[in-house]
């Protein structure tokens, strides 16, 4: 640190006086030095002093505070001590006026109390003689005073005086209850009319049954309904009008009966709800009532009386939910989910136009009785009338659901018999009667839900679909059927189907069909979920009918397509009869080719403008899985094939691919045609390789055939041999040399289509003659090159177009022969 103060020491003096020269202002620098060192020392005595005269203060400062706060304490003891003693000064200024102001607050309680009991000694006397005189107008306000002055005395239960006033008071009050109930006793006898004040009495009444307890005014209103419903009760249990069919004069007797009193009941306070109370306990005899009549009836009930019965009970009910409010189920909007272009009172004349002749002999003639009643409206009224009558209906019904179910079935023959099986130009490509079907299925449900949505709409659902099943099984039954019977089997028709044009059409309009009904069916079915009972919805369900649907749909499918093959056994049949053998050049397409082309040309187009693209493709691709192994197979069938004759099939063969390519365009549905595509090339390339072998020589069928067809059998060898012309003694030692190399050329050509993650072992003949592998090997390469090369140097102008057609062949990318083509 040192060095450092000297170094800086140095570098300050050198930079002071750079040059001799410069030494001569040292003398003043050192006079300024001098002077700041002087000024600087008085600063710091300055300080000093300063500080020293600071800290003597603050001592003296410090003294005066503590002694400040000393004196502060001493007063604030002096004022606590001077606080005590006016406290206590006070406290016994106030001792007197305290015992002063309690006696005062007894005597005035006092005063108070016997004022109330001065006051419930005259009310109750005054109450006694009102009962005694029936004045229920001024007892009503006696009651509500009494009442009042009790509930002040409530503190007093085990005083003698109160307890007798209130054994009084409660005798009082049991004496108005039986005057009241005896008064009531007159309403309706007749007495009102005589005696004209007697409902002003029973009005003045209620208000007194109003002053006394709750369960006095709940007693009165059952008497009172019960006396009223006593009359209804034995009309109705009698043997003439406890029947099914008289259920309307049950509502018309309490609509009556309403209208009738609707005067008088007015005696009665609103907030009773009599009228309410009186329809409740009507409701639940009724409904024991119909229970009875239905469960002791030896036969099953007539479907029409029943159904009117209970329709007559629904329109009641849904009156006595509008009058009263009652209940949140709104008919009309759930009849209206299923179809919303008619309404709920057209489902009621349906029902009522349907049962007509049936009820003819059942009509009452008191139409007179059904009139409604006018408003009785209840405020706040919650009890839900909807169900409450109509309930007991529902074990019944099972009649109603096999009316419908006949009703439907009929419907449905009717129409399948009056189905043209076709479809006019500009309409839908559907079946007018699978519209119709549901359209009938549509109106007996609203009829039904208009009814119930219980146990009976889940058996009506479960109708639905019997009749749906059975649809599709008329049109199951509708499809062509193959010829069955001696003389199909006599004349080799024996399972064929077959088909003209309007038999396509009309398998395309039952493919349309079933498609719709089993769309329609799934909606039917989200339509009852949405309505029916909650406990219910879980079971509606339409999947087996959309099977059966479906099945209509691939058997219809599956029916064009063997109609198609069934048009294609001429064809077939001319294939094997060209002379194969004998064929002197190669020319254009032969004239099964062109029957083929024929019968796609007129079928196709039809097909693809009434299929939808799902199912045209799904047609297409069963036709192709048809034709392609069929034709391979045909060619087995045909006689002797010389190399000219092989070579014009190789290019017919081309020509049917061709064709079936083009089915997608002729049909204007291209939607899947690269799939297509490549399925159709892949079945006919069989064919194609099938001929390749027939083309090779003799002496390298074998080798060939093992190359182009590794999945070959001996005995379809043996066919290509006698298609060949290949004598019987020739062929042993063919089918000799073909069995000994089979497993070592097969082996090799698998190896190359497939290539395997881990080599697979070779076979034990293989290893054990390595020599013979390579051999195999060379002869398979030079069996390859010399069947590419088929036909080499032929001059005709057909055999052109045959190359031609191979060489179209090098742009596939798969196929047993494609090394035909490699270089």
């Amino acid at each position: 640190m040192r060095a450092m103060d000297k170094s800086s020491a140095l570098e300050y003096i050198n930079q002071m006086f750079p040059t001799e020269a410069s030494l001569s202002g040292v003398e003043p620098l050192m006079q300024k030095i001098h002077s700041e060192i002087r000024h600087v020392d008085a600063g710091i005595l300055a300080a000093v002093r300063q500080q020293s005269n600071s800290g003597t203060k603050a001592k003296e400062d410090l003294a005066a505070a503590t002694s400040a706060v000393e004196e502060l304490m001493y007063k604030i003891r002096e004022i606590k001590t001077k606080a005590e003693q006016s406290e206590t000064m006070v406290q016994e200024i106030c001792r007197d006026i305290k015992k002063l102001d309690f006696a005062k607050k007894h005597i005035t309680t006092t005063i108070t109390a016997l004022h109330r009991l001065t006051m419930l000694v005259s009310a109750v006397e005054q109450l006694q003689v009102m009962a005694s005189k029936r004045q229920y107008k001024e007892a009503a306000a006696q009651l509500e005073a009494v009442n009042q002055l009790c509930s002040h005395f409530e503190a007093y239960r085990d005083v003698p005086k109160i307890t007798e006033l209130r054994e009084k008071f409660k005798n009082i009050k049991q004496i108005l209850k039986s005057h009241v109930f005896s008064d009531f006793s007159s309403l309706g006898t007749g007495k009102e009319t005589e005696e004209t004040n007697l409902l002003q009495q029973l009005s003045d009444a209620c208000l007194v049954v109003d002053a006394l307890e709750p369960s006095v005014r709940e007693e009165l209103v059952k008497i009172f309904c019960n006396r009223e419903l006593t009359s209804y009760r034995q009309i109705f249990e009698g043997a003439e009008l406890a029947k099914l069919d008289k259920s309307e004069r049950r509502y018309a007797w309490i609509k009556r009966r309403l209208r009738t009193n609707e005067e008088i009941w007015k005696i009665f306070p609103s907030s009773w709800q009599v009228a309410y109370l009186l329809c409740i306990q009507f409701c639940k005899l009724t409904r024991a009532q119909l229970e009875e009549i239905l469960d002791t009836l030896k036969e099953k009930p007539d479907v029409g009386t029943l159904l009117m019965a209970l329709q007559r009970t629904l329109e009641f009910e849904e009156e006595l939910a509008e009058k009263f409010g009652g209940g949140t189920r709104n008919k009309e909007t759930e009849i209206e989910e299923i179809d919303k272009a008619e309404s709920n009172s057209q489902t009621v004349l349906d029902i009522r136009r349907k049962y007509e002749k049936k009820l003819a002999a059942h009509h009452g003639s008191g139409t007179d009785e059904t009139d409604g009643p006018k408003d009785f409206s209840v405020p706040g009224a919650g009890f839900n009338f909807r169900g409450i009558i109509s309930s007991c209906f529902e074990p019944h019904l099972t009649v109603y659901v096999e009316l419908e179910e006949r009703t439907l079935m009929e419907s449905l023959e009717k129409l399948v018999q009056e189905e043209s099986w076709d479809i006019e130009e500009g309409q839908t490509n559907i079946l007018s009667s699978s519209m119709q079907v549901f359209l009938v299925i549509r109106k007996s449900l609203k009829r039904c839900s208009a009814m119930t949505k219980s146990q009976t709409l889940f058996n009506l659902f479960k109708v639905f679909q019997r009749i749906l099943k059975a649809y599709a099984t008329k049109l199951y039954g509708r499809l062509p059927k193959g010829g069955t019977g001696i003389v199909a089997a006599a004349t080799g028709t024996d399972g064929q189907i077959k088909t003209s044009d309007r038999d396509e059409r009309m398998i395309c309009y039952i493919v349309n069909t079933a498609e719709y009904c089993h769309k329609t069916s799934g909606e039917l079915a989200e339509n009852v979920s949405k309505i029916i009972d909650s406990q219910y919805a879980d079971k509606v369900d339409m999947s087996e009918v959309q099977d059966e649907f479906s099945a209509v749909i691939t058997k219809a499918l599956m029916t064009l397509v063997h109609g198609l093959e069934t048009k294609f056994d001429a064809e077939m049949a001319a294939m094997t009869r060209v002379p194969w053998g004998t064929l002197e050049s190669v020319g254009d397409q032969s004239e099964y080719v062109n029957g083929i082309n024929s019968i796609l040309t007129s079928s196709i187009p039809v097909l693809g403008s009434l299929l939808s693209p799902v199912y045209f493709q799904f047609f297409l691709d069963k036709l192709a899985a048809s034709l392609g192994p069929r034709f391979y197979l045909n060619i087995y069938k045909c006689k002797h094939i010389s190399e000219t004759g092989a070579q014009q099939m190789l290019l017919d063969t081309q020509a049917v691919k061709t064709i079936l390519l083009d089915i997608p365009a002729l049909g204007k549905q291209n939607s899947g045609a690269a799939g297509y595509s490549k399925f159709v090339s892949r079945e006919m390339s069989k064919a194609e390789a099938l001929l390749k072998v027939i083309l090779s020589p003799i002496d390298s069928v074998a080798d060939t055939y093992r190359a182009l067809l590794p999945e070959g059998t001996p005995l379809e060898f043996q066919r290509i041999l006698e298609l060949k012309g290949v004598k019987k003694a020739d062929q042993q030692s063919i089918l000799d040399d073909f069995n000994k190399h089979g497993s070592g050329i097969t082996q090799p050509s698998v190896a190359q289509s497939v290539v395997p993650a881990v080599p697979p072992a070779p076979a034990a003949p293989v290893v054990a003659n390595p020599a013979s592998v390579g051999a195999i090997v060379v002869s398979r390469e030079d069996v390859l090159t010399r069947a590419a090369a088929l036909g080499r140097g032929a001059a005709t102008t057909g055999f052109r177009r045959f190359l031609a057609l191979t060489e179209a062949a090098k742009d596939r990318k798969d196929g047993p022969f494609r090394k035909l083509f490699s270089p």
